[in-house]
């Protein structure tokens, strides 16, 4: 009689406890498989929500610095061989190689403006792509959605005495102020903004750009990347990343993701540890029959090879239930767990993890059982006989 037969035979006489250990190993694979697609889908998530959650590559116009001191003491740092930026670079940026990383390019020309005759910094702005990038943003009112209206900083605002639904004039052109920033602690306090083509044509730099932010998905492209490519793109510029931005967003994704890896290791730690238990009950209640095999001339290893085929085929198909299971609830979970959807891929991949992940557990935690079994005085496990 074959090895595999023994086993099979052992297992359908005792269906209750091949049953608890399948689902022993089911709840665990199932919990392993749910945390791996749950986390990759939120890893996903999370990383293009922090890479749209303000700028990492900031474009400024190149120029040559010279300090000017006299006598030891300095005096001013003048600026020659200024480059320019203009709308053509902002547009080339998206046609890197690795353009599929960048999430919004967002323009800008300053410049100072007279506002209800009083003096202010003007922003021009891509309304679209600058409320994608600073979505901190609180608006009393509404976001612009024509040219001839504009966003004021709370200290702007404050300063000329204006507020939603107002009008202001800039450099003489009147326009609705219709909506005012929150107070916020930055720079966007102290600066007015209005629609980039306008405001280039109020500062009279038709074209012209002052500076150029990026949001980039930095998650899956090394920064370095990106940096490199723009500043191919736009020799006239000085390309720079916010290296602590992008610290932040890429701890914030690998603290997740370990946190999900160590949950999992716990709860087949668990698993592992329910195998192990029942195996050993399982070899306890097979005493006699371990004896009269050994009595009839099977080896020792021709006993371990029973008892770990017996639980190679429970982990198998536990594996294989898990896999099911988990991704079953990862389905229904992933659009509860945030407020966009999440989109989980029944990965082929995954499911043979899965049943190896199974089928290595439940047989290591086998193999003290199995060797306990292997082991029996054949004398002591017939003597109740």
């Amino acid at each position: 009689m074959k090895l595999s037969t023994i086993s099979f035979n052992n297992l359908m006489r005792r269906k209750g406890k091949a049953a608890f250990l399948v689902l022993g190993l089911a709840i665990g694979v199932a919990t392993v498989v749910a945390l791996s697609s749950l986390s990759k889908a939120m890893k996903s998530d999370i990383g293009d929500k922090l890479d749209q959650f303000g700028a990492n590559i900031v474009v400024v116009p190149k120029a040559e610095d010279l300090d000017l001191s006299y006598g030891g003491l300095r005096i001013s740092t003048a600026a020659f061989d200024v480059k320019e930026l203009s709308d053509g670079d902002a547009a080339s940026i998206l046609t890197i190689h690795h353009s599929r990383n960048i999430s919004v390019v967002a323009p800008k020309v300053l410049g100072v403006a007279d506002v209800q005759g009083d003096r202010a910094i003007l922003v021009g702005v891509r309304f679209p792509d600058e409320l994608r990038i600073k979505q901190w943003w609180r608006l009393e009112g509404a976001a612009p959605k024509t040219a001839d209206e504009i966003i004021a900083g709370h200290r702007v605002a404050g300063k000329i005495g204006v507020k939603a639904g107002d009008a202001v004039t800039v450099n003489g052109r009147s326009f609705r102020l219709s909506g005012v920033l929150h107070e916020n602690g930055s720079q966007d306090d102290n600066l007015l903004y209005m629609d980039l083509t306008t405001a280039q044509t109020l500062l009279g730099k038709e074209g012209k750009l002052s500076l150029i932010e990026v949001s980039a998905l930095c998650k899956d492209c090394p920064i370095d990347d990106l940096v490199n490519q723009i500043a191919e793109k736009i020799p006239g510029g000085r390309v720079s990343a916010l290296r602590q931005a992008v610290a932040l967003r890429e701890h914030a994704v690998e603290q997740f993701s370990a946190f999900a890896v160590a949950l999992s290791a716990v709860v087949l730690l668990i698993g592992a540890l329910v195998v192990l238990i029942t195996m050993m009950s399982s070899v306890n209640e097979r005493a006699r029959e371990i004896g009269i095999f050994r009595a009839i001339g099977f080896r020792k290893h021709h006993i371990m090879r029973i008892i770990l085929l017996e639980a190679l085929s429970v982990s198998v198909i536990g594996g294989a239930i898990g896999w099911l299971a988990g991704m079953a609830v990862s389905v229904g979970v992933a659009p509860h767990v945030t407020q966009t959807p999440l989109h989980v891929t029944w990965d082929p991949l995954l499911a043979v993890m899965a049943i190896v992940i199974a089928a290595a557990v439940g047989t290591l935690a086998s193999i003290y059982p199995a060797t306990r079994a292997a082991n029996m005085d054949p004398a002591e496990a017939l003597r109740s006989i």
